[in-house]
């Protein structure tokens, strides 16, 4: 497919500013690991005792999202798909390695389109970024106390972002350090005859979830709600998860807390010991994330850029909280699949309103573009949800997509599968098994009917519409994403070293 070049994309830019369009400006909002159940706006078990009312503001003014997925749900190919609108397998991003920022990307379009772009925040695309006016980032995950930067200009010449200059920022929690600079961004350096295009990334609520310290006693003496599936083991589903380490307790590293907490014999008493810790800890880091959210929107509001300001609101993939007996992400289910997408557009996008439309973060680039009044390159395999935002019927959108997942760390096996309005499928390539699931009368995916004659047929269909949608993505099956492209060899090949020892001890 052809894409639309640079130079003209400019020369269009220019004749636009020169007839004096007014566009948007457009300001992006994301979180990492911020589960949509987490927000008290979607409802569920934790809106009472947790509620979130400055991201609440944002869906009460806006637009609230119900449906919206992610591609591949780990951090930085999901950042990279956003960069590119383009699945992990076209725009070589399957795992944890850095983007190659020769491609064409939504900060490049933006800022040859005439807008002035920023960044702050954690980026974690591990190659210096291109396309920004100014950035500030968290080289790598970053810290959550005494947080320190990568400044523009600062960067390192091998074009690897954590080698760069880092400015430490003692005293300073990220939530609230990433809000300041981008508050000062607006204030300072922001110019007001351009339109901006501005990405605002919280490291929150990230694991381990080193919340700012005002929030030691917030939840202490609450009981947070438990999951349906807090105690489910995976019974009526595949055996692959038998290898995963992301279950509450048991093998577990991340959410034993203490040495008396890990020297506890596993049993029901010790995962509710620490679900309670483990969900006390991730809600103050959210609550951090919403209390400095609406300093921004205040912000917004007492400079008059509320007017004409596209707020975006998500996340980079959703989590477990505890259902299934699991955290983190990876995995097709609902909870790490589904992610926040809360959208205000004052004149255009009706207060309050709901859209229940199959969405996904390969749309964003697209989307933004779109508002923005640019041309939506040929190559990018989403769809502006800029109709959608202004209440228009969607006859023909799509009716299921395609995910996949390639092995990283804590043993979460590979996978892919696709999720329609009604159904699941996921196929676990490594141990060719498969499960399937009825999303009307099963929410929660305890129940696989992949071996159930009554099921045999909607199985068989599924099939073909999965490898259809494969196809269809330019995906090979036989791609295991062990071939990383950064655009530096240097990084290509170490990645690709440091993969093939993960391998070869995998198979040990």
């Amino acid at each position: 497919m052809k894409t639309i070049s640079l130079s003209l994309l400019l020369s269009f830019s220019l004749s636009l500013l020169a007839a004096g369009e007014k566009r948007p400006n457009i300001l992006y909002i994301m979180s990492d690991d911020h589960a949509a159940h987490a927000i008290s706006a979607y409802g569920g078990r934790l809106a009472e005792v947790a509620p979130t009312p400055n991201l609440d503001r944002l869906a009460h003014e806006g637009m609230r999202f119900t449906n919206a997925f992610v591609t591949n749900s780990i951090c930085t190919p999901s950042r990279a798909v956003i960069w590119t609108g383009k699945y992990s397998h076209n725009n070589g991003v399957y795992k944890f390695t850095g983007l190659d920022q020769s491609q064409p990307t939504l900060p490049k379009y933006m800022q040859a389109h005439g807008y002035q772009t920023g960044f702050v925040g954690k980026y974690h695309l591990h190659t210096n970024p291109v396309g920004f006016d100014h950035w500030s980032i968290l080289p790598g995950q970053g810290s959550y106390h005494d947080t320190a930067f990568v400044e523009m200009g600062d960067e390192h010449p091998s074009g690897i972002v954590r080698q760069g200059k880092q400015t430490p920022n003692p005293g300073w929690h990220s939530s609230d350090i990433i809000t300041k600079k981008a508050l000062e961004w607006f204030t300072d350096i922001r110019d007001p005859e351009q339109p901006f295009f501005y990405m605002l990334h919280y490291k929150a609520p990230h694991d381990l979830w080193q919340h700012a310290h005002r929030y030691n006693d917030y939840l202490a003496d609450v009981e947070i709600p438990e999951p349906d599936t807090l105690f489910d083991h995976g019974s009526g589903r595949s055996p692959a998860l038998e290898q995963s380490t992301q279950e509450i307790a048991g093998r577990s590293h991340h959410t034993q807390f203490t040495a008396e907490i890990k020297a506890m014999p596993d049993s029901p008493a010790k995962r509710r010991l620490v679900y309670q810790e483990y969900m006390k800890r991730y809600l103050r880091c959210v609550k951090g994330v919403d209390d400095n959210i609406g300093k921004v929107l205040d912000y917004l509001d007492e400079s008059g850029l509320s007017e004409n300001t596209i707020v975006i609101y998500t996340a980079d993939q959703g989590f477990f909280l505890g259902e299934h007996g699991l955290y983190d992400k990876r995995l097709i289910y609902e909870e790490a699949l589904r992610v926040p997408l809360l959208a205000r557009w004052p004149g255009q996008i009706q207060a309050g309103s709901v859209r229940n439309e199959l969405v996904l973060n390969l749309d964003y680039p697209e989307t933004i573009l779109d508002l923005a009044g640019h041309p939506i390159p040929e190559d990018m395999q989403g769809r502006s949800l800029k109709p959608l935002f202004t209440g228009e019927t969607a006859s023909d959108w799509r009716q299921s997509f395609y995910y996949r997942y390639y092995y990283s760390h804590f043993d979460t096996p590979s996978h892919w599968g696709l999720r329609s309005q009604y159904h699941k499928l996921i196929y676990w390539d490594t141990r060719d098994e498969w499960e399937l699931y009825d999303l009307k009368s099963d929410t929660q995916e305890t129940n696989n009917l992949a071996e159930n004659p009554e099921w045999s047929a909607t199985l068989a269909n599924l099939k073909s519409e999965l490898r259809t949608l494969q196809r269809q993505a330019g995906d090979n099956p036989k791609d295991i994403g062990d071939h990383p492209r950064t655009g530096n060899a240097a990084l290509d090949k170490s990645e690709a070293d440091r993969l093939a020892r993960v391998a070869a001890k995998k198979e040990q």
